[in-house]
């Protein structure tokens, strides 16, 4: 219901209810700005686009956190919101009421970002910024998203250059023996940090020769390591180990046994391996074979990848064995590795027409 009323003082009063009942009223100085008003209102109930005015009131901090309480995330997906937002985009944004954030303020703080950030660090904050918006324009908070047309920087997908398999054995060599078998295994399999520092005995089987991954530890600050399922479901999956990463396995179980858990790899206390603190570790061992400052573990995986390939095995089955979500993925990250098109188009063509001309015994064009 809706009406127009002039006051005292000349002004003419207009108001409505919204559909929780609650009284809404503005004063205009004249009838047809009162008038004029209304009629909007009553266009946005009639196509489900109505927003409380005073609900964009709430800042973005505050709706954010609200946000943030109702996820269904991953202990490690729950902690990196945390981060971004409290040391990226709360500091701009987060006493801002909601409704007035402007897109040309998201516009400055991306590009603010962008001068000090990696293009893909920004575009992930971005995407828990955007997220937020859509999820306040759901709930009747702000009426469109302020984020629409915000242009991001863009991300350069470096090409991977595998590591030479005489760096990874010198790498492994380089580092303490405690360490070696779980770096030798993510060489030979492609496993991930975590699941590396994750997997346990029962997850091996060394008579079949093969490693079960379905879990992955996961270390957050101020917080003890704990297993947890891999990130995607395609992260699952079963890996025929080599004879090598077998025997490496084993004499790494003689010498220091498992831990809790029964985990395969522990640290010299005997407890789960941190990231943070295996980093130590890494980071002098990756120097002294000539691997450069800021190559992870990561790396490995790739070496993994282009061994695969290398021998010959298809994208379906580098896919498979890395545990990607698509074929498209992994071709995405190493279409550049495959033996190139040009070279086999030409090898097809010489097999069949070089076989004609050799029968021939002539130089002649064979017709077709």
């Amino acid at each position: 219901m809706a009406s127009i009323a002039k006051r005292p003082n000349g002004a003419w009063r207009a108001k409505y209810y919204d559909p929780d009942g609650k009284e809404h009223a503005r004063h205009f100085p004249r009838k047809v700005d009162a008038q004029r008003w209304l009629d909007g209102i009553q266009g946005e109930l009639a196509r489900g686009e109505y927003v409380d005015p005073g609900a964009g009131k709430v800042t973005f901090r505050e709706y954010a956190e609200q946000w943030r309480a109702r996820q269904v995330h991953r202990p490690s997906t729950a902690a990196q919101v945390v981060t971004h937002l409290e040391r990226h985009v709360y500091p701009v944004v987060g006493d801002r009421p909601m409704g007035e954030v402007r897109r040309s303020e998201l516009q400055a703080w991306v590009k603010g970002r962008s001068e000090v950030l990696a293009p893909a660090t920004v575009i992930v904050i971005w995407r828990w910024v955007s997220t937020i918006f859509r999820a306040a324009v759901d709930d009747g908070v702000v009426r469109v998203s302020p984020c629409r047309g915000v242009k991001l920087p863009k991300r350069e997908r470096a090409q991977v250059v595998p590591l030479e398999t005489e760096v990874v054995q010198g790498l492994v060599d380089a580092l303490p023996e405690r360490y070696r078998a779980a770096v030798f295994l993510a060489a030979t399999t492609g496993m991930r940090q975590g699941e590396v520092f994750g997997l346990t005995v029962d997850r091996v089987d060394f008579l079949r020769r093969k490693v079960r991954v379905d879990r992955q530890l996961i270390t957050m600050q101020g917080a003890p390591p704990v297993l947890a399922p891999p990130k995607t479901e395609a992260s699952r999956r079963t890996i025929p180990l080599p004879q090598v990463a077998v025997d490496a396995l084993a004499a790494h179980l003689e010498r220091y046994g498992p831990g809790a858990d029964g985990l395969v790899f522990t640290n010299e206390d005997g407890e789960p391996i941190r990231r943070t603190a295996f980093s130590g570790v890494w980071r002098p061992a990756a120097a002294s074979v000539g691997i450069p400052a800021g190559t992870g573990m990561h790396a490995l995986r790739h070496y993994y990848a282009s061994l695969l390939i290398r021998h010959g095995e298809s994208v379906k089955v580098v896919q498979v064995r890395l545990g990607h979500a698509s074929a498209a993925e992994t071709l995405d990250t190493y279409s550049h590795l495959w033996p190139d098109s040009e070279d086999r188009t030409r090898a097809a063509v010489d097999e069949v027409l070089g076989a004609e001309r050799d029968q021939s015994g002539t130089a002649e064009v064979v017709s077709v």
